[in-house]
């Protein structure tokens, strides 16, 4: 498979040749930055964790030179914070047990902007590849330009793809914006309360971003542990870590539908469940 950017690459931690780790693929997360899957696809992680008819494909789009550094790396440069950062994601893979992990080093610049072609073509030929059966994604309403963008470029890459040979599902996590907001009955709810040392251990294993002070890995069990004592308010907790998603299938099942389309449909619900209470 020819991808855009030269040091763009494929990594198969169980060594399988490459053509037959893709083939294998039945749940995929595209994530803008290294840590974006292990924080918002680790029900597709944890789905396939230790099992020989599921694998997880990770896609990271982008190649780390802008990330926040501090402690020990606070004089790295954009190249040595790229390789760090991608040296960090493959351990994940290998943690994780993940069938393979692309990384397709674009500058963030080329992931926000209108022209998206070249990003676009690298996501179509890895669907293609791959044709998982759900795609784990960032929603369209998170806060962060680059994943939002990711998001879009994504949506664009599905799109090219011939209808009976898209994903089943595309699910829209959280990262930057949590979907608490979301009607419980629009809610796509994702328990991944298995296997909490491995998503524990996944979620730290990047160490370049939480050194220097942001404490992702806290953060994101803290969201998963609120979210299944605060989603049921008249009944005992019956998971102790939950995550949602916007199914956001009918983008790609419809290609009439705008994502401004569908954005604007979930949060007049969000607002219309409000005005009904008040």
């Amino acid at each position: 498979m020819k991808l855009g950017k030269e040091r763009a690459d494929i990594f198969v931690p169980d060594g399988q040749e490459s053509e037959g780790a893709l083939l294998r693929t039945t749940h995929m997360g595209v994530g803008a930055h290294q840590d974006d899957l292990e924080f918002m696809a680790m029900h597709g992680i944890l789905e396939c964790f230790g099992l020989k008819d599921k694998w997880f494909c990770g896609v990271t789009v982008t190649n780390g030179a802008g990330s926040s550094r501090a402690g020990i790396y606070a004089d790295y440069t954009d190249q040595e914070m790229c390789d760090i950062r991608r040296l960090e994601q493959c351990n994940a893979a290998v943690l994780g047990q993940y069938g393979s992990q692309f990384q397709l080093d674009y500058p963030s610049s080329a992931v926000k902007g209108a022209d998206q072609d070249e990003v676009v073509e690298d996501l179509y030929n890895i669907l293609m590849a791959t044709r998982p059966d759900v795609v784990y994604a960032h929603n369209p309403a998170d806060k962060h330009p680059t994943h939002v963008g990711t998001s879009r470029a994504l949506v664009k890459a599905i799109r090219k793809m011939e209808l009976d040979k898209r994903p089943e599902k595309l699910l829209g996590c959280e990262i930057w914006r949590d979907l608490d907001w979301l009607p419980d009955s629009l809610k796509v709810v994702l328990d991944v309360s298995e296997r909490a040392n491995i998503s524990s251990a996944l979620s730290g294993i990047f160490d370049s971003q939480i050194t220097g002070g942001k404490r992702y890995d806290q953060a994101v069990a803290g969201r998963r542990k609120a979210h299944a004592t605060f989603f049921e308010s008249h009944n005992v907790d019956e998971a102790e870590a939950l995550s949602f998603a916007m199914d956001m299938t009918p983008l790609v099942k419809d290609v009439s539908l705008s994502t401004a389309e569908f954005v604007s449909g979930l949060i007049e619900a969000f607002k219309a469940e409000v005005l009904a209470q008040v």
